[in-house]
Parts: C-alpha cells; sequence; structure tokens
C-alpha cells in the first residue's frame, strides 16, 4: 500500500484477456484504477477472451478507446485521473513521452516474454514458431522504446511439446498474476527493485499476419509441427497451398515417423490417420480445413479422397 495508506491511483492501458488479469490484480493490490484505456476488438476476429471494457463497466470506471485518441488526448486523460501510475497490460500501441511523464510516479508495462528476448509483437506466438523451450513474463518500467525499461520482475514458464498458443497463453497469464502480486505492493511502497536490462543482448521481431502461417511441405516435420501449434485456433492457422490453388488449413498436427515419397505426399497409416511427408519426416494430421469443410482424425483420408487431393504439394 502508499505511504500514508493511501491508495495509489492508475490509468490503465490495457485489451484482451491478459489486460482482465492485470485489472484483477491492481484491484486485489489496493490500487485504484482511475481510467481504463483498450481497444475495439479487430473486426472478424474471434472474441475468445474477456474484454477489460466490461470489467471497467461493472465498476463504473471511465473507459475510452486508444484508436480515437491523439497523444495529447491520452495525456489529458490520464492527468484528470490523478495517476499516480500508468500500467500497460497487452495494450498493442506504444506510448509516447508525453503520455507516460503524466503518470507521477512511473509506468510500468507487462510483456508476455523474458525480456531482453522476444521484444516487440506476438512474442507468444514467435517462441512456439521458433521451437523455443522457455518463455516468461516480465513487468518492466515503460520507455519510449518498446520493452526496453528496467526489469521489475520475471517469473519464468516452461513451454511443452503439446503446448499450443492458446494454452501457452493461459499459462503466461496464471503466471502474470503471481508476478503482479510480488510487484505491485512494492511499487506501491517504493521499494521495488529495477534492473536494467541491454536490449543489444535480446532479440526483437515485429508482427504476424495471416498470411505468415503459410508453410511448404519440404520443411522439416517439427518446423511445420511449430508452426501448427503457434497459429492454430483461435488465431488464423497454418496453412499450405495445393497444387490447385486451394488453401488448405492444417489445424492440429503431429510429428510421426516417414512413410516414404517425396514432400507433400500422403498415405492413409495402419491406425487409419494421414501422414503427409515432409523433408525428413511426416506429420500425422488430426485437424484439417478445405473449402470451408473441416475434418478431423480417421475422417481426413475419406475427406481428402472426396475432394480430390492426390497431394498436397
Amino acid at each position: 500500500m502508499a505511504k500514508g495508506n493511501e491508495r495509489p491511483r492508475a490509468a490503465v492501458f490495457a485489451y484482451h484477456e491478459m489486460g482482465v488479469v492485470g485489472l484483477e490484480r491492481l484491484e486485489a493490490n489496493g490500487y485504484e484504477v482511475r481510467l481504463l484505456v483498450t481497444h475495439r476488438p479487430p473486426e472478424g476476429e474471434e472474441v475468445w477472451y474477456r474484454l477489460p471494457e466490461e470489467w471497467a463497466a461493472r465498476r463504473g470506471i471511465r473507459t475510452a478507446y486508444g484508436e480515437d485518441l491523439t497523444d495529447g488526448e491520452l495525456e489529458a486523460l490520464v492527468r484528470e485521473a490523478g495517476a499516480d501510475f500508468i500500467f500497460s497490460f497487452h495494450y498493442r500501441k506504444l506510448l509516447g513521452g508525453r503520455v507516460l511523464a503524466a503518470a507521477r510516479r512511473g509506468a510500468y508495462n507487462l510483456h508476455p516474454s523474458l525480456l531482453p528476448a522476444y521484444r516487440g509483437r506476438a512474442p507468444i506466438n514467435w517462441v512456439l514458431v521458433n521451437g523455443e523451450r522457455e518463455t516468461g513474463v516480465t513487468l518492466h518500467v515503460m520507455v519510449e522504446r518498446a520493452d526496453a525499461g528496467p526489469i521489475a520482475g520475471q517469473r519464468r514458464v516452461a513451454i511443452e511439446f503439446r503446448d499450443t498458443a492458446l494454452t501457452l497463453y493461459r499459462k503466461l497469464a496464471a503466471e502474470a498474476a503471481v508476478l503482479l502480486d510480488e510487484t505491485l505492493p512494492r511499487i506501491a511502497d517504493g521499494t521495488v527493485e529495477l534492473r536494467e536490462q541491454d536490449p543489444a543482448s535480446g532479440s526483437y521481431y515485429g508482427r504476424r499476419t495471416p498470411e505468415d502461417g503459410r508453410f511448404e511441405w519440404d520443411m522439416p516435420a517439427g518446423r511445420i509441427y511449430n508452426l501448427v501449434r503457434a497459429v492454430t485456433k483461435p488465431w488464423p492457422g497454418a496453412f499450405c497451398v495445393l497444387p490447385d490453388g486451394r488453401r488448405l488449413v492444417v489445424w492440429t498436427a503431429v510429428p510421426a515417423g516417414p512413410v516414404g515419397g517425396p514432400p507433400g505426399s500422403w498415405k492413409r497409416d495402419s491406425s487409419g490417420f494421414v501422414r503427409v511427408m515432409c523433408s525428413d519426416v511426416s506429420l500425422r494430421l488430426h485437424e484439417v480445413e478445405l473449402d470451408g469443410e473441416t475434418a478431423s482424425g480417421r475422417r481426413i483420408a475419406a475427406f481428402f479422397t472426396e475432394k480430390g487431393i492426390e497431394r498436397l504439394a
């Protein structure tokens, strides 16, 4: 708690499920949320997560949408809120120096990676694409450069072979709650210890688009598998382009032994599943989508036959 038992006031920039987790932990740790700035979900995006604006509405907290406001207007809102702190939880836009300076005691961002590794956009997807075995969450001071400020705390999260972007997101959200419970009291009373980071020793990744989900069957099976689990539902999905130009989305698959034949050739194995040859071994398909229709498990072989698919490449 802040000195003098005054509740520290927070202006919160938050979006998505992680945004609600951050708001919940601020409330639980005695902060007074005076302002929420959020985003509207993009048109066509599957809203599987809780919305911060609904959390704020139940508490009568003033809410604004960042895409509607200039930096000057955001600065004015933060000052009107009398904010001691700014917190950013999964907010998709960098905050300018004037906005950050409007909070009297500092600004902090929750980032879903072990900074300085995976600075930038979509770290949850990127760590899976790259086959990492560990990631985490970091709470750090906000500066004008993305994800570059001193670190207030971190927690590590193991990445399991079966993790998808969704299961990993949920694991990170749970660890984020623990991290915030550890650090928010120390931020409020001024005892938090900060550790400088060296961004040059880490890595930076940009935003991903649906087209980044494309793969070719002459890639190693493990690389395709990592892409599939990185962008499977509720993300747009990994896909290949068939010889006739149609797009086949692979929602779920796992590496399996070789089946012979060139990359993109497929066979039904003894258990009834479809295996597709990659550059090294095969990928066993568990759920696919073509022409707006999905098929799963042992149904895929018949589905391919019905769709006239002799080869996938």
